[in-house]
């Protein structure tokens, strides 16, 4: 039977090259496994800590996790990178080189007989405006042309020292907090409109299923910073698991879809 997966929240960089090579290594180990019995792939952003796309350049590193995923999508199988706040300067080097849907705003989707809306999930909702106005500057166009302009030595060392301190003073140590999350009043104003079985985003590093209703969940895939977790979904059960290669991956949590709807 074939299945869907997620996942999101890789953060490759950080902090650095050498000590993210073995997050990297192990993120190519599930994907080895998952390929197996992959209908689709879904990366729902913050794969990299940093990156920016120079029409003749492409970050040095991450030539395994590239390379996979080119294998990945030569065998057919269908993979979506959705944009984090991480990695928002992703242009046209993963669709012309490596086949994969680049995905830059909130998409919906049915999968396997559900329905799901999926989104990395930064500055949806109500509040947090200086959040959102950093991020309407940092995808102005005038802005990407002008940092495409500097030197990649130097643009591409200033990247990374602004997202390793963004992401320690933040991120790392956010905890779910159910009704009070942007995210979750986002998903209750969507469902309030239109049905999904399942919102699914990244972005929070808090995996969970949160119940919105009998009928549909909101999802945190979390993060493989800490706690290596991912999404499956076979047509019946949503899992949120943790991978471990050395034994059978662990369960964290289940949700079953409800077949009346």
């Amino acid at each position: 039977m074939k299945k869907i997966y997620f996942a999101s929240d890789l953060h490759l960089g950080l902090p650095n090259h050498e000590q993210s090579l073995p997050r990297e290594k192990l993120f190519i180990k599930w994907l080895d496994t998952i390929s197996q019995d992959a209908e689709e792939i879904y990366l729902l952003g913050d794969i990299f800590d940093f990156w920016f796309e120079y029409r003749r350049v492409v970050p040095r590193g991450y030539t395994r996790f590239l390379g996979r995923i080119a294998q990945i999508t030569d065998s057919g199988i269908p993979v979506h990178f959705f944009t984090g706040n991480h990695d928002v300067w992703m242009f046209d080097y993963f669709e012309k080189e490596l086949g994969v849907s680049v995905h830059r705003h909130p998409i919906e989707n049915e999968l396997l007989g559900a329905h799901f809306l999926l989104a990395h999930g930064d500055g949806l909702g109500p509040g947090d405006i200086g959040y959102k106005i950093l991020k309407r500057i940092f995808t102005s166009p005038t802005l990407q042309w002008l940092f495409g302009w500097l030197h990649p030595n130097f643009s591409l060392w200033f990247g990374n020292q602004w997202s390793v301190g963004s992401r320690y003073s933040k991120e790392i140590t956010h905890k779910f907090r159910g009704e009070d999350e942007q995210i979750t009043k986002y998903s209750r104003s969507v469902l309030a409109a239109k049905h999904y079985d399942f919102f699914i985003y990244g972005h929070w590093h808090s995996p969970i299923i949160y119940p919105l209703s009998p009928e549909s969940n909101l999802v945190i895939l979390g993060d493989w910073l800490v706690s290596n977790t991912y999404s499956v979904w076979d047509g019946n059960k949503l899992m949120l698991m943790r991978f471990n290669p050395n034994s059978s991956s662990d369960v964290l949590d289940i949700a079953t879809l409800n077949k009346s709807n």
